[in-house]
């Protein structure tokens, strides 16, 4: 048995909660990948695995046995995607709000908050999916993102990390359009569908 598959999933472990709680470019990256995988990386990995079984004595083929695993890789990918697409929970953070959620911070929340020192920084609480720590893109479930939420301007939160306890002062949170990086495909992708 593959170790990967003996592992139980934690209570606490995002991907094991119902709803994947998502932005809309978010979804629209899963959405592409999956797309992507579907229509042109398996077929082209399936055309070089067909050719390389053709080759003859598989046991010895390298390419046949990569292909394999490619392909092994590739669907568990696949399934992943759609679990997640199927769970998803489309928050847009440009809707409309009233009351406390139009100035509380919730999901899709754009938080500039500054730490004791005076350091300021500016985070996006997005889905799990969506994190992009160079876009300072945070986690809805992360430390920071939970010691963020439902939090208002002039606020106090403690963040508990791993490096120790930090106190947080809240200085504005708004909701706005948040730019999730497109999904790419990667270099060297359409090279699978080529062999000698």
């Amino acid at each position: 048995m593959r170790k990967g598959s003996s592992r139980k999933p934690q209570a606490d472990d995002p991907a094991t909660r119902g709803k994947n709680y998502i932005t809309p470019g978010g979804l629209q990256r899963l959405k592409d990948e999956h797309r992507f995988l579907l229509t042109r990386d398996r077929p082209a990995v399936t055309e070089v695995v067909a050719w390389a079984a053709g080759n003859g004595d598989r046991s010895e083929n390298a390419d046949y046995q990569y292909g394999k695993r490619r392909l092994r890789q590739i669907d568990g990918r696949i399934r992943f995607l759609t679990q997640r697409i199927e769970a998803a929970e489309v928050v847009d953070p440009e809707a409309p709000r009233a009351g406390q959620r139009e100035t509380r911070a919730f999901f899709g929340a754009t938080v500039r908050y500054a730490n004791a020192a005076g350091a300021e920084r500016v985070v996006s609480i997005v889905g799990i999916d969506e994190i992009d720590l160079d876009r300072n893109h945070i986690s809805w479930v992360s430390p920071l993102g939970r010691a963020l939420m439902k939090s208002a301007p002039g606020d106090c939160v403690v963040l508990q990390a791993p490096g120790g306890t930090e106190y947080l002062t809240v200085l504005e949170v708004c909701y706005q359009r948040i730019a999730v990086e497109r999904f790419r495909e990667r270099p060297g992708s359409h090279a699978a569908a080529k062999h000698p």
